[in-house]
């Protein structure tokens, strides 16, 4: 809930405002009229699969993850039939989705602090897969919108982001730790912090992978995650990282994206390397005073983002 409207000529009216749109009551909250048209949601992420015609993915605050056919024209003709043409296929805050495209039903998605499943859209069978600490150890932390990526090059191969890299080579039936603490560690308060944000593998190599996190680092892995060396040092401090990019075009071209809002600070904070990370350019100077929260490139244009 973010807005409550009290009318001071009538006793009784109230107007809420909610991530699902304007709620009414006339009688002090007993009953509620839900006033969704437009329909308003706050997607957190968006994925395709290959299927004909492809299908649409999102993960929504407090919505559920919802997938439907990219062919689908908005309109009220469902009301008809009672069959709404986008299912919902996760309940709790939507997450990230990845989908298998060999088959297009077999799907990685979750809920929020990095509670993942893999789901077969077709049977509707689901499995429960997010790793977790060993016995002796501290408990991992996840990230609200914990990042998670299926591999382009072997699509068993599935890695998924607490404060540390975790990779499956069996579609996360199995996972094994490939990296450390990659933040500057956890601290006390109200939900996790010190967590990655960001995992992406670069199309044009296998094991070429970069992290970034909640608490403006960022790091690669040139070797599918034996070694990671920090290459966040020349970007602004303390900004949440919220995409790395890899190139689809240039094996050793990235780009990441900063955003600063938490602080006040809303300009615009994209970068450009060339060698990995290594040297950063700064890019998007003449964008709007807002924050960013990911540039791709154009997968046929290079030079379009």
């Amino acid at each position: 809930h973010h807005a409550l409207w009290v009318n001071p000529n009538r006793p009784g009216h109230l107007i809420l405002g909610n991530d699902g749109g304007i709620n009414i009551s006339y009688d002090d909250g007993e009953t509620w009229n839900k006033c969704n048209s437009p329909a308003l949601g706050q997607f957190y992420y968006v994925a395709v699969d290959m299927d004909k015609p492809y299908n649409v993915y999102g993960g929504l605050q407090d919505n559920g993850v919802w997938m439907g056919p990219s062919n689908y024209e908005a309109s009220n003709r469902w009301h008809g039939s009672g069959h709404y043409p986008y299912k919902s296929i996760m309940g709790g805050d939507g997450m990230q989705v990845a989908v298998d495209t060999r088959d297009n039903q077999t799907v990685y998605t979750g809920f929020q602090f990095g509670n993942y499943f893999r789901v077969n859209t077709s049977s509707g069978d689901r499995k429960y897969i997010t790793p977790k600490h060993k016995l002796g150890e501290r408990p991992l932390r996840w990230n609200w919108q914990s990042p998670i990526h299926l591999s382009i090059h072997n699509q068993d191969i599935f890695y998924m982001g607490s404060n540390k890299v975790h990779r499956s080579f069996n579609q996360g039936d199995d996972f094994e730790e490939i990296s450390g603490d990659l933040t500057t560690g956890g601290k006390k308060g109200d939900v996790a912090s010190a967590t990655p944000t960001t995992i992406h593998e670069s199309p044009l190599k296998f094991g070429l992978l970069y992290v970034g996190s909640d608490d403006g680092l960022a790091y690669v892995s040139r070797d599918a995650g034996n070694t990671w060396v920090k290459i966040s040092d020349n970007l602004p401090d303390d900004m949440w990282v919220s995409r790395i990019q890899a190139s689809s075009h240039e094996e050793n071209r990235v780009y990441v994206c900063l955003n600063g809002y938490r602080w006040d600070e809303f300009s615009p904070m994209v970068f450009l390397s060339y060698d990995n990370g290594r040297t950063w350019i700064r890019i998007g100077r003449d964008l709007p005073l807002e924050p960013v929260n990911v540039v791709k490139e154009d997968p046929e244009n290079e030079d379009i983002l």
